[in-house]
């Protein structure tokens, strides 16, 4: 899908203030209000906006820990990736799951609300993945920088 100079206004102030109003928006961007829901409409219909989202701020719910898994899998079954990801899936506390080429295989970000609630987790949900050959846990202390934005 193309893109314009127009689009790319609109984009810029989506991902700045993803909450805007359209009529805000269209003001920010410099287009009427029709064109700019005209151009969200585009966009979305050709798949370059996927979806709008809540960011959810899990330390201030309760959820204090989170770890970063890297796995390499069992690779001596053909099913491994699969069944490795289908299991994942089904741990309530996995935020993210992906998938690597190199020595890492798969990644896991998890949370808990504490290290007793973690330890609980990597225990009985993390250890019971199937087909996991090496694990590695990195804690994080603190997030520098996190942003879906690029220039546009």
């Amino acid at each position: 899908m193309q893109i314009d100079d127009t689009d790319r206004r609109i984009l810029r102030q989506m991902m700045a203030e993803p909450g805007l109003p359209t009529a805000e928006l269209a003001e920010r961007a410099g287009v009427t209000t029709p064109t700019c829901w005209r151009r969200i409409e585009r966009l979305r219909e050709g798949g370059v906006i996927r979806g709008e989202e809540a960011v959810i701020d899990w330390p201030a719910l309760g959820w204090e820990v989170e770890v970063s898994l890297r796995f390499t899998l069992d690779k001596t079954n053909p099913r491994a990736f699969d069944e490795f990801i289908a299991a994942a899936r089904e741990v309530p506390e996995v935020l993210e799951i992906q998938s690597f080429l190199g020595s890492t295989d798969m990644r896991l970000q998890v949370i808990a609300r504490d290290m007793a609630h973690y330890q609980e987790i990597y225990r009985n949900r993390i250890l019971t993945l199937p087909h996991i050959a090496e694990l590695d846990a990195l804690m994080l202390i603190s997030t520098i920088k996190s942003s879906a934005e690029l220039p546009v």
